[in-house]
């Protein structure tokens, strides 16, 4: 693995759900070249495909940002949006304040943020309410 930091980012259109997932599979092929641990690379591509989707689902846009080193990847997602009200409710596995179109497409179960917690080494998430919500999402490489 080299040992520059390589640096990513991703702008994010709410409500453009053709487009979601491109950055997830971007970070798979380039996580596959650096040889990392493939059960690393596909619990990073669930916490980022969650957290993505929630950008798409519920914000009116956001930038995704992508740092990877020797060590870890860090993900950062930032999103213009109505914000969480009460992030541990949020949390909550079947909880969901998606629009019945969302749930149409087959999205907004509820199961977002604890498929996100599951799949990462430290989730942070932080929001507020009527400006939006920041996401961290960080994943160590075994030594």
């Amino acid at each position: 693995m080299t040992t520059e930091k390589m640096h990513f980012e991703y702008p994010v259109e709410g409500g453009n759900f053709s487009k979601a997932g491109y950055p997830s599979s971007q970070v798979k092929k380039t996580l596959k070249q650096l040889n990392v641990d493939g059960n690393v690379i596909k619990r990073t591509v669930v916490a980022l495909y969650e957290a993505e989707v929630n950008i798409v689902a519920h914000a009116y846009k956001g930038v995704i940002f992508i740092d990877i080193d020797t060590k870890k990847i860090i993900i950062k997602l930032v999103d213009e949006g109505p914000g969480i009200p009460d992030i541990k409710k949020a949390m909550e596995i079947g909880y969901s304040t998606a629009t019945p179109e969302v749930r149409e497409m087959g999205f907004g179960a509820g199961m977002g943020l604890s498929n996100m917690n599951n799949n990462s080494d430290k989730l942070t998430i932080t929001s507020e309410v009527g400006k939006g919500t920041n996401v961290e999402i960080i994943n160590y490489f075994p030594s």
